[in-house]
């Protein structure tokens, strides 16, 4: 289950973005959407039915985009509009990916460009250019069904979703203490306009608090403070990071490209360093 505050102006969007957010977990590890029921929090004097309607249609169109239905769902009056949904997946319990189970000399593979959360931070200020926000929430609203079925396919090791806790955070719960990781700053995919806000310190709070509680966890680091917080940016319906063997990451990623995800990169290696992360 997951939902979110919105994160664009357009309705329809939103509850794309929304849905495919609450979806990634299923896609996450393996699996696949089978049902979903809303959840909706909305304020009735300030979210005509019109754009109410608009948000749940985005919402059954990536659910059935997905392989899902939705059954129902539950609705409450707020404040400040939430939408989200509750997922139910299947997946074989001997065949599930973990996000901890990665071996030392695994290649780390991610799906899609950081940044949403920087910018998504500045349209709430309106200091974000139309151009940059439109494809941020392209990329937002894009499914990872693709992507974690290639993997499937393949075989990885493991794999897990970048959301809340941004790229260091969610690449820390891969490590747990029994790996490292060296990551190369000079391939990561960032949405376009990411840089221009991040050197505003248009950061979500979000952002500041991953940067406090998982910055100990980096050593060896020679990045400037905007470029080091990029990594650490909460995000909203991200990419998957995939963890796999060296043999099988030059055709996983050629996979992925020919599918259509085309920010795919191969960004870090995990080591035996047990714990850290080290950026080059």
């Amino acid at each position: 289950m997951d939902f979110i505050t919105p994160v664009v102006d357009d309705p329809y969007t939103y509850g794309c973005i929304a849905a495919a957010n609450s979806l990634s977990d299923v896609f996450a590890m393996g699996g696949k959407v089978i049902t979903a029921m809303n959840l909706v929090a909305y304020d009735s004097c300030n979210v005509s039915k019109e754009m109410l309607s608009a948000i749940l249609q985005g919402g059954i169109d990536k659910v059935k985009e997905a392989g899902g239905v939705i059954l129902g769902g539950h609705t409450i009056a707020d404040i400040e509009m939430k939408y989200g949904l509750s997922v139910t997946g299947t997946v074989h319990p001997d065949k599930a990916l973990r996000n901890n189970s990665v071996k030392a000399g695994d290649k780390l593979i991610l799906t899609k460009p950081i940044g949403a959360g920087v910018i998504t931070t500045a349209w709430k200020g309106d200091a974000a250019e139309k151009i940059h926000l439109d494809k941020a929430a392209e990329w937002m609203a894009q499914l990872n069904k693709r992507a974690s079925e290639i993997a499937v396919s393949l075989g990885v090791n493991a794999m897990t979703d970048v959301t809340g806790f941004g790229l260091i955070g969610h690449i820390c719960e891969m490590i747990s203490d029994r790996h490292g990781i060296t990551l190369d700053f000079s391939v990561l995919p960032f949405m376009d306009g990411a840089k221009i806000y991040a050197e505003q310190m248009l950061f979500p709070g979000g952002s500041v608090r991953n940067q406090k509680y998982f910055g100990t966890r980096i050593r060896n680091n020679k990045l400037s403070h905007t470029d080091l917080m990029l990594l650490f940016d909460a995000q909203t319906s991200g990419g998957l990071l995939i963890s796999a063997d060296p043999k099988k990451a030059d055709e996983l990623l050629k996979r992925l490209h020919d599918s259509g995800v085309e920010a795919a990169a191969v960004i870090g290696e995990f080591s035996d360093d047990k714990g850290f992360i080290s950026i080059v």
